[in-house]
């Protein structure tokens, strides 16, 4: 053999062991379970450890996507989204030069571009969210006609059409023009049978990101209250030295009426400096004690607001001050409030604006907030207890007496009292069917709902239509794709 061929040879050999590639290994696991566990700073190490010893492997650079995409969830920083999101460019950049026969190569890709079209969404960067979101969806598509079994795509394809499917009013002129579509019944089935499809196989590892999906979908998307034990078994599956597992059993016990189960699992939240910061963790916590009439509940709500940098739900956090010092008689702690809700934080997320709108109406009535507060914790004997002898004369106010009605009907609808449920639900429909307040859009929505889970498909249609009927009222967005949610699944 001659001394040129070895050479030649040689050199071959090299560039082949350095070719970019995909490997899925002991590092990037660790660091992928670090990044679920909320444990950032741990995952930055795995991954630089991954980068000096395997520099070519491209799911370093798709890890180093879910860090940043996760301090962006969990801090809400608008300074460090404007910094982070340069980084997608050039992430795709360096994904590109990976090898194209792997399954991993457009779908790392895809990922990148998810994630940022979800961060972008979230930071109110609605058109360049969505053609985020629609070119991931097209990798996603190439991906699964070229490798048919890889199982990750269907987690992404499914958590898209989730997302396409729930595109808000406002951002609809944008998707249509691009040609989005989605159905969330879809979306949340193929991602469960997702969950399902990976146990026992090299991609299980996904577990924790489907359960962390499916809790959202389910509490935020198509808001089901009866899901605790199906969402809470989900959560077993998880580690317990999770910050993001116990984040989630808190959230979902609070969202679903377990209130008392959501502060034991908040106040027993993993407190270590190996978790990055969650303020939102305050934020829920004061929530859940304010619905409990907990006197230490303005602790955990101004916690939050010292240690935000984001600019959602400050509106609402001064709000619920408010509210915890009228409930208390203290007209002057309460007005104090108020005029915090009027001057600081953003009016951009729909509970801020909803929160701006009731600071400039006229006082609640203490009753019916106290119902309000019972009902959101799950309270719902002592929610009706407050209010189930008040009549609509002795309420000042328009929205107090509509609110009445669809209070009482929220009540009746939790201890399945379908008589007095609909009856009251019928009341806040017909005194508040061309007012801006949200009652009774949404107890047209409710009354789709209970007449669907009875099978009358066609008082369901009704509703749901009668429904998305009503235009300019509060928390359009998320009513409406309820209602459209409700129409597809009874067509």
């Amino acid at each position: 053999m001659s001394r040129k061929f070895f050479f030649l040879l040689f050199f071959a050999f090299c560039h082949l062991s350095l070719k970019a590639n995909f490997v899925f290994n002991a590092n990037a696991a660790e660091a992928y379970k670090a990044i679920f566990d909320l444990r950032l700073n741990d995952a930055r190490r795995y991954i630089a450890e991954e980068k000096r010893s395997n520099p070519q492997n491209g799911i370093s650079v798709l890890l180093d996507n879910y860090v940043d995409y996760f301090h962006l969830l969990t801090s809400e920083n608008k300074t460090d989204y404007i910094k982070f999101k340069e980084r997608r460019a050039q992430r795709i950049d360096a994904l590109e030069d990976n090898d194209e026969q792997s399954p991993y190569y457009l779908f790392a890709q895809a990922e990148v571009y998810l994630q940022w079209g979800l961060i972008k969404a979230k930071f109110g960067d609605y058109t360049a969210s969505t053609m985020d979101l629609k070119k991931a969806q097209n990798l996603l598509k190439k991906n699964n006609e070229k490798f048919g079994t890889f199982l990750p795509n269907q987690k992404s394809m499914g958590l898209i059409e989730v997302v396409f499917g729930a595109i808000p009013s406002n951002v609809k002129g944008i998707a249509d023009f691009l040609g989005v579509r989605g159905n969330i019944s879809t979306g949340i089935k193929r991602l469960e049978t997702f969950k399902s499809n990976i146990k026992g196989t090299k991609y299980s590892f996904y577990n924790d990101e489907a359960i962390f999906l499916l809790c959202f979908m389910d509490i935020d998307i198509l808001h089901r209250r009866d899901s605790y034990t199906k969402l809470n078994s989900f959560l077993d599956d998880m580690g317990d030295k999770s910050l993001l597992k116990a984040y989630l059993q808190g959230y979902v016990a609070f969202k679903t009426g377990k209130n008392d189960k959501a502060i034991s699992y908040l106040e027993n939240i993993p407190k270590s400096n190996l978790y990055t910061p969650m303020p939102t963790i305050q934020y829920l916590l004061g929530n859940a004690k304010l619905s409990r009439m907990d006197k230490d509940a303005p602790v955990f709500l101004t916690n939050y607001l010292k240690e935000y940098n984001g600019t959602n739900y400050i509106k609402d956090t001064y709000l619920k001050l408010a509210y915890y010092y009228l409930l208390k008689g203290d007209m002057l702690g309460y007005t104090n409030y108020l005029k915090l809700v009027r001057t600081k934080g953003y009016a951009t997320d729909e509970k801020d604006k909803q929160a701006l709108k009731e600071a400039n109406e006229a006082k609640p009535d203490v009753d019916l907030l106290k119902a309000r507060l019972y009902f959101d914790g799950g309270y719902y004997n002592k929610a009706l207890e407050q209010i189930k002898d008040k009549s609509q004369d002795e309420l000042k106010s328009l929205r107090d007496q509509i609110e009445l009605y669809y209070r009482m009907a929220r009540i009746y609808d939790r201890l399945d009292i379908f008589g007095q449920a609909v009856l009251n639900y019928q009341k806040a429909i017909n005194l508040g069917k061309k007012e801006t307040f949200y009652f009774a859009a949404n107890s047209a929505l409710f009354l789709g709902i209970l007449y669907e889970q009875k099978n009358d498909d066609a008082k369901a249609k009704y509703y749901y239509n009668l429904t998305l009927g009503m235009k300019g009222h509060e928390y359009q967005n998320s009513i409406d794709t309820q209602a459209k949610e409700g129409l597809a699944r009874i067509k």
